[in-house]
């Protein structure tokens, strides 16, 4: 793991491509990566921003939920975690890791394309925390397809529930929990603004993320509770090897960013906790870019 508080040149502080062959079944496990990646599990250190905050993040067993979540923890947040019940050994590391820092942490597998559970999920979490302040809503589904012709209507149906249909239910059903001083968080790419030929149906979806959420913004201002957007460019998740990029990709996946690597979810971390904490007060409706240089507009 970096030692990420020590100063040092950012294109070698993580692992640089080529990377081994590495295909998995979807959705992927974090666990399976060559390299594993680093989520802050040992470098990720907290200074209390969110103590006694109460957060719900989806996708929070891997990658940029995943990251999240621990950073929360360690700023003194209590976390429940959403995940697929494939995801269990994934998730159970970071419900550890969350217990270790002395937060109480929920986990809640399920599949969020179905609008019951997305809302039973948010109940779950209020009863099991005792209330939701925090919500980062950022489980996603990326497969690459070659050609329009390859993209059927069980992919591109599957991919809009995932990323948009859920993040609807899911905010929804927990705006009425959410008391002023509150936060949401979503995960949109730079996909929204860069899309690649190979992700037709998941870069629409992310430029549909960062439109609901700046409109979510001004409806959710009028009771004191922000809401933005966080916008990646390449990190190595299991997103990726999990059909996210061709194989040949995965093996090279990061070489094109100005740093020659791909992001590390810890890399992440410190924006959504500047955007969950107080230290973010009067950021609202905003997209932040995180693209190795790339920009996002």
């Amino acid at each position: 793991m970096s030692d990420r508080m020590t100063m040092q040149d950012p294109r070698s502080q993580y692992p640089q491509p080529p990377f081994p062959r590495q295909p998995q079944p979807v959705p992927g496990l974090a666990a399976k990566l060559d390299p594993v990646p680093d989520h802050g599990e040992e470098s990720y250190r907290g200074s209390g921003k969110l103590t006694g905050r109460k957060a719900l993040v989806t996708g929070g067993d891997s990658g940029v939920g995943r990251a999240a979540a621990i950073a929360f923890a360690r700023e003194g947040a209590d976390v429940a975690i959403s995940y697929l019940s494939s995801e269990e050994t994934d998730a159970r590391e970071v419900i550890s890791l969350i217990e270790a820092e002395g937060r109480k942490a929920l986990g809640l597998p399920g599949d969020i394309t179905d609008e019951m559970w997305c809302r039973e999920l948010v109940e779950k979490t209020v009863e099991g925390l005792g209330g939701l302040d925090l919500l980062v809503i950022n489980a996603g589904r990326q497969q690459a397809r070659e050609s329009i012709d390859k993209v059927t209507s069980a992919d591109f149906d599957k991919t809009m529930k995932t990323n948009l249909y859920a993040m609807h239910w899911i905010a929804q059903a927990a705006v009425p929990h959410l008391p002023a001083g509150a936060s949401v968080i979503t995960t949109a790419s730079i996909q929204a603004y860069e899309p690649s030929a190979i992700l037709l149906d998941y870069a629409t979806t992310k430029a549909g993320i960062v439109a609901y959420t700046k409109a979510l913004a001004k409806q959710l201002l009028e009771k004191g509770i922000r809401a933005n957007v966080v916008a990646p460019g390449p990190f190595w998740t299991a997103l990726q090897a999990s059909g996210g990029q061709p194989e040949e990709k995965v093996m090279k996946f990061g070489e094109e960013s100005a740093y020659g690597r791909p992001g590390q979810p810890v890399e992440l971390a410190p924006v959504y906790v500047l955007l969950a904490s107080q230290d973010g007060s009067f950021i609202n409706g905003e997209v932040y870019g995180v693209t190795g240089g790339a920009g996002v507009a």
